[in-house]
């Protein structure tokens, strides 16, 4: 596997790591307003982030499925 593919997919893994942290946090109630704002704050970011290497990812796939769908009708 390429190194750059490798370190996306583990951002993607450690991100959502963290966003499930940060949730569990915030589910504790022990925080405060503050706290909390900075938490979700975070976990936005982290969500658009996400949500980035997904589209990249789904992209990908749909090339590799029409790839697929023209190598099947040449055969």
């Amino acid at each position: 596997m390429p190194k750059a593919t490798k370190k996306k997919s583990d951002h993607f893994e450690a991100s959502m790591e963290e966003l499930n942290a940060l949730v569990e946090r915030m589910e504790n109630n022990s925080l405060s307003l503050e706290e909390s704002l900075v938490c979700f704050e975070k976990g936005i970011a982290l969500t658009k982030k996400c949500q980035e290497v997904l589209s990249v990812a789904e992209a990908k796939v749909k090339v590799f499925m029409a790839e697929d769908s023209t190598t099947d009708d040449q055969n």
